[in-house]
């Protein structure tokens, strides 16, 4: 017999994936105001910082690109491109977890929790276009080097770097969600990368070497690369369904295996409802089948505190007579 057993969540608020699971049938806002530590919800807690680092960096680099094509100088419009990025990532962010509240409807029985996915693939996707841009014009001037004006760009970056790290530690608290995750990464990145263009232009000012513009540009490109593979990985594995990083799936089988009275596991399936939540279901064989809803009641308390899955589905079935589960063999998905 098969249990959807989301009949538990008002006690135990303290796991961290949220057990928002009969909103689906009374229309309310998922239970997105509890249950993640605190951590997770980018319109809770990090709906004031998300504006003050948007605002920041929108101004900062509207003035970073006038002063790049001011003083000639491609390593501060590489700077701005990445500022201008992160912006992008910010309001996608933002975007997508004020989605993620709106309440489930017959058609959309999720809601709309993916769009945090697809927010963080497209964060990716932007600041790898950002990086080709770079490199091509990074290439262009190794030919032919542009005279740039060090004193301006090294004033402007250094703004940078103080606007940068203020908005960086508004996010430092928030890297259990992907989205916040990006935006701490990206301007903490910024701010590294807004010293570098100081001290280029530094060595420009006593040495007159130009070539030094184009190769620090280089180089805020393999920062924006190595700083984002890492989100493109998560966000793609999410957006095909792929189990959480940080979630076992053997060791999540073995101990459903191991609950009383299961003698077999299969159909196993543990995915990404959105960038903070986890959802599993799975088929347990459990001749018995004693005490059937206090069984399926502490399997949902143990998945939410043992592995913060907290949205799990579990189908019950005896195993007895001829009518196996048409989906127990390993190769049937």
């Amino acid at each position: 017999m098969g249990h959807d057993h989301h009949d538990h969540h008002d006690h135990h608020d303290h796991h961290d994936h949220g057990h928002h699971d009969h909103d689906h049938s009374h229309g309310r806002g998922h239970g997105h105001s509890h249950g993640h530590g605190g951590h997770s919800h980018a319109p809770v807690d990090f709906g004031r910082a998300f504006a003050l680092g948007a605002g920041l960096n929108i101004a900062f680099v509207a003035v970073e690109a006038a002063a790049g094509l001011w003083t000639g100088s491609l390593a501060l419009l590489a700077d701005a491109g990445h500022n201008l990025s992160d912006v992008l990532s910010l309001l996608l962010a933002w975007a997508a977890s004020e989605m993620a509240k709106k309440a489930p409807t017959l058609r959309r029985t999720y809601g709309y929790r993916k769009g945090t996915i697809l927010a963080s693939l497209a964060n990716a996707g932007l600041l790898l276009l950002a990086v080709g841009a770079i490199v091509w014009e990074a290439v262009r001037r190794f030919g032919s080097p542009d005279p740039i004006e060090p004193g301006p760009v090294m004033a402007v970056a250094a703004i940078g770097v103080v606007i940068n790290t203020a908005t960086a530690l508004m996010f430092m608290k928030g890297h259990g969600d992907l989205n916040v995750r990006g935006a701490f990464l990206h301007m903490a990145a910024d701010a590294a990368v807004s010293l570098g263009v100081v001290a280029a232009a530094l060595v420009i000012w006593f040495t007159g070497w130009l070539w030094i513009d184009p190769a620090i540009s280089l180089v805020i490109a393999l920062v924006i690369v190595l700083g984002t593979w890492g989100l493109l990985r998560d966000s793609l594995d999410m957006a095909l369904d792929a189990a959480p990083r940080g979630v076992d799936t053997a060791a999540v089988k073995a101990w459903l295996a191991a609950r009383p009275g299961v003698t077999e596991v299969h159909d196993l399936h543990i995915w990404a409802m959105s960038t903070t939540e986890t959802a599993l279901t799975a088929h347990l064989v459990r001749p018995d089948n004693a005490g059937c809803d206090a069984f399926l009641r502490e399997t949902a308390e143990g998945l939410a505190a043992t592995f913060r899955i907290g949205h799990p589905t579990l189908q019950v079935e005896t195993g007895q007579g001829d009518q196996p589960c048409r989906l127990a063999p390993a190769d049937v998905v």
